[in-house]
């Protein structure tokens, strides 16, 4: 397994980790009340800033372990990366799009915020799983 390729993984786990524990939290602090009226912010903050920081400690222990000849990128690393980024960010501006419209139309800032967020763990699950099935499989380039 090529470094890059160990990165898509640790991105999958952390991003899945990180939102399954955000929506966690929010749904037992909202209890029987409106989600909209259940307090976020600090949690979002802390939960992707505790992704980023679980995020590099993962790279800095598993990049302890790969030999040196596996962290060197070729090619066809710098592709299937291109082709990840390409998939993943379309969820960001599905995202963007979204939350801006909701802007427009005066929703509640807690949905703004969680569609924007949703969007972020979208487009790095599936630019990180595009990654992943590229190596695996193959990818056909253009």
């Amino acid at each position: 397994m090529s470094s890059e390729e160990r990165r898509a993984w640790i991105m999958v786990l952390v991003t899945t980790c990180a939102y399954a524990i955000y929506a966690t939290l929010i749904l037992r602090r909202a209890g029987d009340a409106p989600l909209a009226d259940t307090p976020y912010a600090a949690t979002l903050l802390w939960t992707i800033g505790g992704a980023i920081v679980a995020s590099i400690v993962l790279h800095i222990l598993f990049g302890g372990v790969v030999p040196k000849g596996a962290r060197r990128t070729d090619e066809r690393d710098k592709e299937i990366n291109r082709l990840g980024e390409h998939i993943g960010s379309s969820f960001v501006i599905l995202g963007g799009v979204t939350a801006m419209g909701m802007a427009m139309l005066k929703w509640d800032h807690f949905w703004i915020a969680n569609v924007i967020y949703l969007a972020f763990v979208l487009s790095s699950l599936l630019g990180s799983t595009a990654k992943i099935v590229a190596y695996r499989r193959g990818f056909q380039s253009w």
